[in-house]
């Protein structure tokens, strides 16, 4: 009995074809069954994560409009005639649930708004939610309360689905998944594009083909169109991850490019009284000047809606008030005021963020799909529907190639080692620094490349004592 070759062509007349002249063809014949095996790695094992991902990420991108359906009492009354003071609107929202203390106001953003009171230390609410009454503001009528999560205000069926695409409701373990999905979606769209262009062959058309040739057809086609959207719902994704993300955070705060930071404390000296909900009290400082005061000092900062006013934390500290528009163009200017003098102490301008700041916050915001409204979570729609095809085609082909069998006929193991060392050993450096700065990418890589290891030389030492026996 012969033995099996370590490395053979797939049988595919498609795959088996070099692209370029003879020089680019070398490097490439070298380097694309190395490609090809961590594609069909990625694919086969950190697939049913990305599904996963995307299958909850497109609820996400649809909820928004599902929820101001369903909240729609809470969230919309008829116009009235004119807002009542922040002030009274609190105090109504005190009367109905005084339980808590007041952790932020959202005054009514336009007509037929509801005011939110954001109520913290609630029993029976989650400790990183709130509690949101919401307030009609032309008549102080308490329209309902729910649970609040986050700063885009996601409501219970918002958050419900955001918890599950962000750690499947099994807390903080549970993210380990998505930042597995992440780290691996780009490198999976990489790997595809590199794959799908590197053919020689002319582009052809997915009618006149058959069988796994047109689904292969099929994928490299709808991967096409959807990368560059995968790379950056996957660079957006990791920014705020676990592990990652914190890399990320530390790169930023090592280069001087952390998002600025309010500094709310008081101008004048003296103990500040015991601060009540609504915003009223006085101590040795002298009269807190209330909500509606801090709110008219930041208008006339140029604070436009929406907006959210923050009670003072303690003594030391005074009114924040900032912009939390998260939609194009971004409001998220800040300002802090002192609780007794009604001074402005410090102000924070979006447009005075380092570049990095900025830039992080509209990825986040586009990730989120608040960024461009609806048109943001069409296009992450249309993204999630098309990494759920490209999963299915892809399972799909593995299922083909395999001509019927129960997992498909794997590619041929032993790829990097076709690889000649001046481009591998700049390669391995490269892989390794980035799975250094994304542990979910590379603790599974080095898991992969061993595991192959390991069956190939299985396989080679099982075949080497068969044909001893023939």
């Amino acid at each position: 009995m012969s033995v099996e070759p370590a490395v053979r062509t797939s049988g595919d007349p498609e795959e088996a074809r070099e692209p370029g002249p003879p020089g680019a063809r070398s490097a490439w014949a070298s380097l694309r069954p190395l490609v090809l095996r961590l594609h069909f790695y990625a694919g086969v094992l950190v697939a049913p994560f990305l599904l996963v991902a995307a299958t909850t990420g497109l609820l996400y991108a649809a909820s928004y409009q599902v929820e101001r359906t369903v909240y729609a009492n809470e969230l919309r009354v008829p116009v009235g005639g004119s807002d009542l003071p922040v002030s009274r609107q609190v105090a109504a929202a005190r009367e109905a649930h005084p339980q808590g203390e007041v952790g932020a106001v959202r005054p009514s953003p336009e007509d037929g708004a509801t005011t939110r009171v954001l109520l913290s230390g609630v029993p029976g609410v989650d400790a990183d939610h709130t509690l949101a009454v919401f307030v009609n503001p032309y008549t102080g009528q308490v329209t309902g309360a729910l649970e609040q999560y986050g700063s885009t205000g996601a409501l219970p069926l918002r958050t419900w689905i955001d918890e599950l695409h962000r750690d499947l409701h099994l807390g903080q373990p549970g993210r380990l998944y998505s930042e597995l999905a992440a780290s691996w979606l780009w490198v999976t769209a990489a790997g595809g594009l590199v794959l799908w262009f590197g053919r020689r062959r002319a582009r052809r058309k997915v009618r006149g083909t058959t069988g796994r040739r047109r689904t292969l057809s099929l994928h490299g086609t709808v991967g096409a169109w959807v990368a560059v959207g995968l790379f950056f719902v996957s660079a957006t994704g990791l920014t705020w991850s676990t592990y990652a993300g914190q890399n990320v955070t530390d790169l930023r705060e090592a280069v001087g490019r952390t998002t600025p930071v309010l500094e709310a404390g008081v101008t004048s000296g003296g103990d500040h009284a015991e601060h009540m909900g609504s915003g009223g009290t006085a101590g040795a400082r002298g009269e807190d000047i209330g909500l509606d005061a801090a709110l008219s000092t930041a208008r006339d900062e140029g604070l436009s809606n929406p907006v959210e006013i923050v009670p003072p934390a303690d003594a030391s500290s005074g009114y924040v008030v900032r912009q939390i528009q998260r939609s194009w163009p971004e409001k998220q200017d800040a300002v802090a005021i002192d609780s007794a003098a009604g001074e402005v102490t410090d102000v924070v301008r979006f447009a005075d963020y380092p570049v990095l700041a900025k830039l992080t916050r509209w990825g986040i915001d586009a990730h989120t799909g608040v960024l461009f409204g609806a048109v943001n979570q069409l296009v992450l729609i249309a993204l999630c529907s098309g990494l759920i095809l490209l999963i299915v085609l892809g399972y799909r082909m593995w299922w083909q190639r395999g001509r019927g069998s129960a997992f498909g006929r794997p590619l041929p193991r032993g790829a990097w080692q076709k690889v000649p060392p001046h481009v591998l050993v700049p390669l391995m450096a490269a892989v390794a620094a980035l799975g250094y700065f994304v542990p979910l990418l590379g603790i599974p890589l080095a898991a992969f490349l061993a595991l192959d290891i390991v069956l190939g030389e299985y396989a080679y030492r099982r075949g080497r004592r068969t044909y001893a026996v023939d």
